[in-house]
C-alpha cells in the first residue's frame, strides 16, 4: 500500500498521537536501547487482545521491539470474521517478526476515535511507537503477506547491526550485553542461526553446557550445517575429548623423555586448544605431521582440520597454520 493510498499517512513523516499520557512521537532512542537489553519470556504469544488501558504497553511500547498490527474489530462485523483468522495465521507464520493486537471497538471506543477509524475491519501497523501504515477491509491473504513483508523488510539490516554489536561486546569482554543482544535478535527471528550459535557459544564458555546444547537444538534442520553452528559444536566436542586426556604436565614430561611420543603430543595439542593456546596446538599437530604423516591414519592432520573449522576459516591462526600445513604436504 503506498502512502498515497494510506488513509493514516499525514505526509509529515512523524505522527504524534497521545494514548494514556504516552506520546507516540516522542524520542525513541532510550526505549529502543531498553528494548535491546530486555527480552520477553520464551513462548510469549504473538497475538493478544488489548484494551484502552493496555494499549500503551501492548502496542506503543511493544512496537519499539517489532512491528505491531492493531486489528480494530467488533463482534457484529462480518468482514472482520473473515479477516481476523487469516491475519492470525500470517502473523504466526512470521515467527515473531510482527505481533498482532486485537481491539474490540465496541468495548474500547476511545483509541479508534483518536485514530479517526470510521469503518471496520481496519488494521493499523505501529513501529517505533507510532502508526506507520494501514489498510481497511477484508483484503486477500496475499495482500496481507505483502503488507507484513513491507513492514519487516528492514529486519535483515537491523539484525546484522545487532549481531555486529554483539560481536563487539564479546570482544570487549562484555558477555552479558552480548547475551542480551542475541536474545533480543532471537525474539525477532527465533531461527536466526548466527544468534543461536553466538548464544550457545557464550553459554558454553560460561560452563552451562546443557543450556548451550538446548539452544543448538533449536537450530532448524535445514540450517544445522551452518558454519557458525558447526564451529560451536566442534568446540564442545573438543572440550569433551579434553576432559578425558589427563594432566598436561605429565604429557610434557613424556615428551621431554621421548620427543617421538606422538600420542602425548597429540593429547597435549587438544589441551592447548582448550586453554586457548591455538598457535601452540597447531604447532604440536604440525610437528606430528612433519615427523610421521601416517601416524594413526593421518590423525594429526585430520584433527588440525577440525580445529580450523572450530576456530573459523578467517582466524589468523587458521590461516597461518594452513599455510604451514600446505608447505609440509606439498614441499
Amino acid at each position: 500500500m503506498s502512502n498515497r493510498d494510506n488513509p493514516y499517512d499525514t505526509g509529515a513523516g512523524e505522527v504524534n498521537i497521545t494514548f494514556g499520557g504516552l506520546n507516540a512521537g516522542s524520542d525513541r532512542s532510550a526505549a529502543a536501547g531498553a528494548g535491546a537489553s530486555q527480552t520477553a519470556p520464551q513462548g510469549t504469544d504473538v497475538i493478544k487482545d488489548v484494551s484502552t488501558a493496555s494499549f500503551a504497553a501492548d502496542v506503543i511500547q511493544e512496537s519499539r521491539r517489532q512491528p505491531v498490527l492493531v486489528d480494530f474489530w467488533a463482534p457484529w462485523c462480518g468482514p472482520c470474521k473473515q479477516l481476523t483468522p487469516m491475519l492470525e495465521k500470517v502473523v504466526r507464520e512470521a515467527r515473531g517478526r510482527v505481533k498482532l493486537a486485537k481491539l474490540n471497538i465496541d468495548e474500547h471506543p476511545a483509541i479508534p476515535g483518536q485514530l479517526g477509524i470510521q469503518s471496520i475491519p481496519a488494521v493499523i501497523a505501529f513501529q517505533d511507537g507510532r502508526p506507520v501504515d494501514g489498510f481497511m477491509g477484508a483484503i486477500p491473504e496475499s495482500q496481507v503477506r505483502e503488507f507484513i513483508g513491507r513492514l519487516t523488510a528492514g529486519d535483515t539490516g537491523r539484525i546484522e547491526e545487532a549481531l555486529a554489536a554483539a560481536g563487539q561486546a564479546r570482544e570487549a569482554g562484555d558477555s552479558q550485553t552480548a547475551v542480551q543482544i542475541y536474545s533480543a535478535v532471537l525474539e525477532q527471528d527465533p531461527e536466526q542461526v548466527d544468534a543461536l550459535a553466538g548464544l550457545a557459544d557464550l553459554l558454553f564458555e560460561a560452563g552451562r553446557t546443557d543450556e548451550a546444547k538446548a539452544v543448538l537444538d533449536r537450530v532448524p534442520e535445514a540450517k544445522k550445517g551452518a558454519s557458525a553452528v558447526a564451529a560451536v559444536r566442534a568446540r564442545m566436542a573438543l572440550a569433551e575429548q579434553v576432559a578425558e586426556l589427563g594432566d598436561p604436565a605429565e604429557l610434557e614430561r613424556r615428551l621431554a623423555a621421548n620427543p617421538a611420543d606422538h600420542q602425548a603430543r597429540f593429547d597435549l595439542a587438544l589441551i592447548q586448544n582448550a586453554r586457548g593456546e591455538r598457535e601452540a596446538a597447531a604447532d604440536s599437530l604440525l610437528a606430528i605431521v612433519k615427523a610421521d604423516r601416517a601416524w594413526k591414519d593421518d590423525a594429526a592432520r585430520t584433527k588440525l582440520l577440525e580445529l580450523f573449522e572450530a576456530w573459523g576459516m578467517s582466524d589468523p591462526v587458521t590461516l597461518s597454520a594452513r599455510r604451514k600445513l600446505s608447505s609440509l604436504l606439498f614441499s
